[in-house]
């Protein structure tokens, strides 16, 4: 399950986007909301005691790498990896530097998987939202139906890919904690980004703190 949670998430955000079209943007910013809470919370509560536990006394230095290298990240994807895609203009190739970006960030949030696997259903959930907003996205933009499946196929399989590699290199193990680290940067970037986000003109909705609320009590009881 570790495996196939964050591939399928992705893949049912592609056929929905492209069989059903949801128009709300409330749903989906719900839905972004409470992912972006549940995905924090995860963060907080099971990765980020552990790395400070291994009496690393440079794991601020490697949170804020991650912090800092997500945001060079989203220089070139846009801010894709929380939902945050605009414009209609006509595509006729694949966005190649929003691919590459998303992908090395889908890739890095796999790692960590390997030793909490809690962690796959909260990257799952964050994908999916986003799956559906970035396919949305490319029919709007006309980008071709082949070009599309390949760009979400292979977002797809980069988080389990990451899982891959961390459990079968060993040499790995070794840089765990600051691996684990750098992750916890780009989560936390990605994650406060979406709850911020996902309310408009930073204003008081109830539906929105609800589902904020909603995502950091499931994640207490995970």
């Amino acid at each position: 399950m570790n495996y196939l949670l964050p591939l399928l998430s992705v893949l049912l955000g592609y056929f929905i986007a492209l069989f059903l079209k949801p128009k709300s943007k409330t749903n989906l910013k719900l839905l972004l909301a409470f992912s972006g809470s549940f995905l924090l919370s995860l963060t907080v509560m099971h990765l980020l005691p552990e790395v400070y536990e291994s009496h690393n006394h440079n794991i601020g230095v490697f949170i804020m790498l991650g912090i800092l290298f997500q945001i060079i990240l989203e220089f070139f994807s846009k801010g894709a990896e929380h939902g945050h895609v605009h414009g209609h203009d006509k595509m006729y190739q694949i966005p190649w530097l929003l691919f590459i970006s998303l992908c090395i960030h889908a890739f890095l949030e796999g790692f960590p998987v390997s030793h909490h696997h809690d962690l796959a259903l909260g990257i799952a959930i964050h994908h999916f939202p986003i799956a559906i907003i970035l396919t949305t996205f490319f029919i709007n933009a006309s980008l071709s139906r082949n070009a599309i499946f390949f760009f979400m196929i292979t977002f797809a399989v980069m988080t389990p890919l990451g899982t891959v590699v961390s459990d079968f290199i060993p040499q790995l193990n070794d840089y765990y904690t600051e691996i684990t680290a750098v992750v916890i940067g780009i989560l936390f970037h990605i994650s406060s980004t979406i709850i911020f986000e996902s309310s408009e003109g930073h204003k008081f909705n109830i539906a929105k703190v609800s589902m904020i609320v909603i995502g950091i009590i499931l994640a207490c009881f995970i």
